[in-house]
């Protein structure tokens, strides 16, 4: 894509501390889009935005969890306020617990993850797309779904299940705004070296050299390499597409 390719346009990306979310940050800004960065901590979040603005980009951050509606309420009203507008929404945000079975899996557990993942994701849809709407060319939205939407991994009930909704959301939404120019797909990451990855290789009996043995390509992914498809779905490349659900998982799912 050109240098110049989203020079209009204004993200938000959630979880954008660390992983994926700080690649497709950076990946948006460099190609000129202005980004409100969200996330649980504001560190990591100050990080980013010093990469975004080494990429030439501008940024705006806003620190909560986004299980809470008042957290998408504020992150849409501060791209609305600082940039004027709202063209692309990269729901990234989320957590992977190891929990064991499904009857192992506790309800507070479940909760949890279900309330980050699949509520959060909704929460940001919701208010999102209003607002993409009113700025008055519609907008694209990738919801960063996994492999475990598409295929069975045991000790992930939770997990999975929340992941199959972000899945089953994104396809609602996209058939829902599609004649109003709102195009949302998702992407079903593998395995990509994340801290997110490294806590599960670490709290599991799973290593890293068996998520490259059950990856065709044999290696595990860079987060630039999800950025980059996730900024190819936020740009008029991808004009045509949506309620996809793009697998960047190096095979893993064939």
């Amino acid at each position: 894509m050109k240098t110049a390719e989203l020079s209009d346009r204004v993200a938000i990306v959630t979880g954008a501390g660390k992983g994926i979310g700080q690649a497709t940050a950076v990946a948006l800004a460099t190609l000129g889009a202005r980004v409100v960065l969200s996330g649980r901590s504001r560190e990591p979040l100050e990080q980013t935005l010093l990469l975004v603005e080494r990429a030439g980009g501008r940024g705006s951050l806003v620190i909560g969890d986004i299980a809470d509606e008042s957290m998408a309420e504020e992150t849409v009203a501060r791209a609305m306020k600082e940039f004027g507008r709202l063209d692309i929404a990269v729901n990234n945000a989320g957590v992977s617990p190891w929990t064991g079975n499904t009857v192992d899996c506790t309800l507070e557990t479940w909760q949890g993850v279900i309330s980050v993942n699949l509520t959060g994701t909704w929460l940001g849809m919701k208010h999102q797309i209003p607002a993409m709407l009113e700025s008055g060319r519609g907008g694209a939205i990738v919801n960063m779904a996994s492999v475990a939407a598409l295929r069975a991994f045991p000790g992930y009930p939770c997990y999975s299940a929340s992941k199959w909704g972000v899945v089953g959301i994104t396809k609602v939404a996209a058939r829902e705004f599609a004649s109003q120019n709102i195009r949302v797909n998702a992407i079903a990451p593998g395995s990509i070296d994340t801290p997110l990855f490294a806590e599960v290789v670490d709290s599991t009996p799973t290593s890293r050299s068996d998520y490259e043995r059950q990856t065709p390509m044999t290696r595990i992914a860079k987060p630039e390499e999800v950025a980059a498809a996730a900024a190819w779905l936020c740009s008029d490349a991808a004009s045509y597409v949506t309620g996809a659900v793009l697998p960047v998982d190096g095979g893993m799912t064939l």
